[in-house]
This record gives C-alpha cells, structure tokens and sequence, in this order.
C-alpha cells in the first residue's frame, strides 16, 4: 500500500512515525510546501524504520509524487492555539484544504483512493474535502471521535479498575464541543455498564458522569496548554484507523463521514463499520432521549458550518517563488496568519495580469480565475 501525508507540522510528523510503525505501508510519501522540512522527515522517519519495518520513504514538494497513492491523508492546516476552539480555525483551514484537495484529485485514481482527513474544525473539513473531491462519501473519512472515544475509555478504565480493551464506549457527534457520550450504550466486556457498576459496587453517579463528560471534552485543551499541541494521540488514531482499512478489518470506529445530501449533508462521528473500501455501514446505537436531543443539536451546529464552506466569491493568490497558489473563500487576515511572509496577489482584467496588493488597495472586478473560483473586486489587507 502507497499512503500520501500532506502535512508535516508537529501532527502529520507524528500521524507519519505512527502510520511507519504500523507495516502497512510499503511506500510512504511525506509532502510538505517546504521542502527541506519534508526531506528532514524523510530522512529522519527512515532512519527510525531500519528498526521496524522495510519502507521506501520519500520526501515530496510537488503533488506528482503522490501519484499512485492509496491512501492520502491531510494533516495540513493551521494548529489550534491555547484559548480557540476547533471552530475557530475554520476560516483559515478552509483556504487551506480548498487548495489542497483539487491538487491531491489531479494526481490519485478516483476510483480506488481514500483520504483521511485529520485536519480541523475535523467534521467541516471532512465536508469540503468531500464536496471537492466528488468522492463517494465513504470514502472520504475523518479520525472523529476515535481519539475523543480513546479518552472516555482510558478515563473510565482508571475510575472502574478494567482494562481499556474491555470497554466499549463512544463518544459521537462532532469532534468538538458539541460531542455527546453515549452512556445508554455503553458495556464493560459484555455487561451493560450500569450493571457492572452495581455488581462491581464502583458506582458512576451522575456529577461523577459530568466529570467526565467535562474532561474527555476538555483534554485536548489541557493538552494544548501543557504542550502546544496535541500529536501522540492522533498520531495513533490515524494509524488504527489506516490498520482496519488496510487489512479489511471492518471494525467499527466513531468515524466522521458526511450522512445525506444538499443543504441537510453532515458529517459527525457515530459508530461505523471500517473496511477496506472505506466506510461499509453505519450503525445506530441506542441513545436515552437526552442524548438523542444533543445528537439533534451537534448537527445543527455542523450544517451551517459546513454550509459555510462554499460562498460564491472571494479569494486569492499567493505567490512564493513564481508559484501560484489559488485560496478561494477565505479572508487575507486568516490566510496572513498561516503565510505572513507571503506576496498576496489579486487578478485584474488586463491579459489575466497579478497585481500584489499595496497600502490597502484592491483589484478591478469580478474575474475567473483556473476554474477554481472567483476573485471579487475590492479585496483588501486587513
């Protein structure tokens, strides 16, 4: 299997050493805008795989690379920083995954390829991706709520004396603060939960469950305040996830997918059946009326987010060595917080001409641009 990382920051180093130790790959392309920071991971991570497993490693600054790929998974994108939500990214992310995703289709076969998103506002990403792509919905796959679950069942495993591998316990919904624990669900080994606390007398009271509740939604942050950014974790996410796809596991795992069509299309996590062709069910668990009601109003938070993802005007260039990169949807604030250095260029009517923005000034009107969008007129520095 030929698996594609786009994205080498602190969370696509470590998505790339776990997916390495797995064995699954047989090649593994690390795509990065710099290139000398990917040819840093590709020698490095090689070095570590004289100790695992054989892999032909390759370091990438151009899309051809990844031609061939099976599986390309995006870790682009900007981090979430002490303080913001996931949400909070998105503006920025969209810009990012909006240039990415068309570059990855010009040189994988649609038929056959899956990606995995990883980036974030995860479950709004997983939409645009899908959207742009044109991919069936299966087979374009978010992490979720696998690390959100892993959480839940590593808090729980502490506070019962069991292991971690007899709890079944998920978390749905987005990946965010609108995620739900399905607690009318959840079992210990083949035990419903509530009776395992009454057998066990290591009862879960209801103030012990919005403990919880308030870490496994919290540990993310606390992490990112520890240490700037979370990696381990959803380093071996990825590469479980990568694991069940490889090897037609079909096993089930809370991953993000987008259910329905239109307007009403949302992803969020809920229990689905992972093979090798990607997504083969989703399931439906039993839900006690007032997690079926913040199920409800996780969505509704996610469909105007995801809707979002596509306004019909703005956008941009951004020229860094005589290569043009098309942002579509996106506001020059955000996108100066992840390319500060960057030549900001908008389209004029003459002969297709960029012209760099000066002291505020914008571009003429409306101009198609490589099919990819539109650059509406008056665009500014802000």
């Amino acid at each position: 299997m030929k698996i594609a990382i786009i994205g080498l920051g602190s969370v696509g180093s470590a998505v790339a050493t776990a997916v390495a130790r797995t064995g699954a790959a047989h090649e593994m392309v690390l795509f990065d805008r710099d290139g000398v920071r990917a040819r840093a991971a590709a020698e490095g991570l090689g070095h570590a795989a004289a100790f695992s497993f054989d892999i032909k490693i390759t370091a990438a600054s151009n899309y051809r690379a990844i031609r061939g790929s099976d599986v390309v998974i995006i870790a682009a994108g900007a981090n979430q920083k002490p303080g913001e939500t996931r949400t909070d990214l998105l503006n920025a992310n969209v810009a990012v995954m909006s240039d990415i995703i068309p570059r990855v289709m010009a040189n994988v076969d649609a038929r056959r390829v899956r990606i995995i998103i990883v980036t974030n506002p995860l479950d709004v990403m997983v939409m645009l991706a899908q959207k742009l792509s044109k991919l069936p919905a299966a087979r374009v796959i978010g992490t979720g709520t696998m690390l959100d679950s892993a959480r839940l069942r590593t808090i729980l495993s502490r506070s019962l004396g069991v292991s971690t591998q007899s709890l079944n316990t998920y978390v749905l919904g987005e990946h965010g603060d609108s995620s739900v624990i399905n607690w009318a669900s959840a079992s210990v080994g083949a035990v419903a939960l509530d009776d395992f606390c009454r057998q066990t007398k290591n009862p879960l009271p209801a103030a012990t469950r919005r403990t919880i509740e308030h870490r496994v939604r919290n540990a993310a942050y606390e992490i990112i305040r520890g240490r700037g950014a979370t990696w381990d974790g959803i380093g071996a996410a990825v590469s479980d996830l990568l694991l069940c796809i490889a090897r037609d596991e079909r096993r089930i795992l809370t991953v993000s997918t987008v259910d329905g069509t239109g307007r009403s299309a949302v992803a969020m996590s809920r229990p689905r059946v992972v093979g090798a062709g990607g997504v083969v069910a989703t399931l439906t668990p039993k839900l006690s009326p007032a997690e079926s009601a913040a199920l409800r109003r996780s969505g509704k938070i996610m469909i105007p987010l995801g809707n979002k993802t596509h306004p019909p005007f703005g956008g941009f260039f951004l020229d860094r060595g005589g290569i043009g990169y098309f942002f579509p949807y996106v506001k020059i604030k955000d996108f100066l917080t992840l390319f500060p250095s960057g030549r900001i260029v908008v389209a004029s009517r003459r002969k297709n001409a960029l012209l760099p923005i000066m002291g505020g000034v914008g571009a003429r009107p409306v101009l198609p641009i490589m099919g990819a969008g539109l650059i509406s007129s008056n665009t500014k520095r802000s």
